[in-house]
Order: C-alpha cells, then sequence, then structure tokens
C-alpha cells in the first residue's frame, strides 16, 4: 500500500489547492494505441487552432498556477509552470510527438483540460508520494542527467522519501521520474483549485480512470485531496 500525502504547510500558503488523483495498475505501455495517438494528434492540433492568438497566461488554470507561483515566491515568467509550458510549445508548433502512451495520454489530457497534470512511475517511489517545501536532506535529478543535485530548503515540491520527483511545484519532473515503457504502475496527479478548476479537476480524474479502465484493463483507483482531506491510498 502507497500514500500521497499534502503537508498542512502547503494548505496554509495555498488554502484552495485541491489535487484529483488516479493510480493505474498493472498496465502495459509498451502497447501501440493508435486511439491514443490520435487522441494527442486532435488535443494538440485542435487547442493551437483555438489558441492562435491567445496569450496563454490569462487561462483560468494557467493563471491560476502563475498566481500560486507568485505567492509561493516562484517567479512564473522565469519557471513556467508545466502547463504554460505546454500550450505555448503546442501554441507555436501545433502539435507534439509520441513519447509513450501513458506520456501521450497525460498531454492529451492536460492540453483539452487545461490542467497541470504529472505522471510517476509508482515503482521508483522510495516511500510514499508527498508534495510538501523542501529540505536540506533532498536531492533531485535533472531531466536527461546522471549526477544529482542537492535542494535549497523551502521549495515546494513533489517528492518520495528524499528525492524529489518533480521541482518548484508543477515546474519541471526529474530523470527518476520518468515514465519509460517498462513503466506498469503510475501514479496521476491533477493539480487545481478550488473556485477556479475544482469541477474539471474531477471530471478528467473520472475520464483519466474510465479510459485506463477499458483501454489498458488495469486496477484503477481515484482520490482527491484537499485542505480538509490531505492523503490518500492506493
Amino acid at each position: 500500500m502507497k500514500r500521497f500525502i499534502v503537508d498542512k504547510a502547503v494548505f496554509e500558503k495555498l488554502p484552495d489547492y485541491c489535487i484529483g488523483v488516479v493510480a493505474a495498475l498493472g498496465l502495459d505501455n509498451r502497447k501501440h494505441n493508435e486511439a491514443l495517438e490520435k487522441l494527442l494528434d486532435e488535443a494538440a492540433a485542435g487547442f493551437a487552432a483555438a489558441n492562435k492568438n491567445t496569450n496563454i497566461r490569462e487561462l483560468p488554470g494557467v493563471k491560476a498556477c502563475r498566481e500560486a507561483f507568485h505567492t509561493l515566491g516562484i517567479n512564473p515568467n522565469k519557471f513556467l509552470c508545466s502547463i504554460e509550458s505546454l500550450m505555448k510549445r503546442v501554441q507555436k508548433s501545433g502539435a507534439l510527438p509520441h513519447i509513450n502512451t501513458v506520456v501521450d495520454l497525460g498531454n492529451a489530457f492536460s492540453l483539452n483540460y487545461g490542467l497541470p497534470m504529472g505522471a510517476h512511475d509508482v515503482d521508483k517511489m522510495e516511500e510514499d508520494m508527498e508534495i510538501r517545501f523542501s529540505t536540506a536532506a533532498d536531492h533531485f535529478q535533472p531531466m536527461g542527467e546522471t549526477e544529482t543535485e542537492n535542494m535549497p530548503e523551502g521549495e515546494l515540491v513533489y517528492v518520495s522519501g528524499n528525492t524529489v520527483k518533480t521541482r518548484r511545484w508543477v515546474w519541471r519532473q526529474s530523470e527518476d521520474g520518468k515514465i519509460g515503457p517498462d513503466t506498469c504502475n503510475v501514479f496521476f496527479p491533477i493539480d487545481g483549485f478550488k473556485g477556479v478548476n475544482e469541477e474539471t479537476v474531477i471530471k478528467v480524474r473520472d475520464e483519466l480512470a474510465r479510459l485506463l479502465k477499458e483501454d489498458f484493463g488495469c486496477e484503477v483507483f481515484t482520490g482527491f485531496v484537499d485542505k480538509d482531506n490531505n492523503g490518500f491510498e492506493f
């Protein structure tokens, strides 16, 4: 049994923060899935066509993340939240490369619903997955690098044990957390805010869970985490 825990200190800074959670256990990420590839292609093309002249930072989900970055002392112009970065890339190119089924699925849902959404390999978690403020004991392995770097204290991170999975909350995922073809157990967090996109978070959670059950035939757990319920077991 694993747990996902958001430290209560996080809600002191971000009281409206909420996370939809999906854990998919026993999926086959090597299997080619034309339908899901088409889902990503259509999501990217549709977003680019609908947002050709849009100021991405003013979209509700992106704006909420940028405001949270300011609250956390993170410069949102220097460190783009994952959904803003993804949207700007697609706005410019009109497409995204196919990486593997799980990553493609996450990118498609993020674009279609305007939410930051992660995907973490459960088997690479040292301990429970947490969102908390970093300590001097934590370390991070940047994507594409072989060496780890020490963490500053007080940065909001996704972390398991002392291994940081995502720096600056929803900015950049680690090499350690990367989803590969051998990944078979995945934890998906869907980040949002009450009063902004809580209903969308729940909708994405439920649609993702349904698709995973139908297309992958895997075991799926769902939950919802906020200041009144800061943990989830799977």
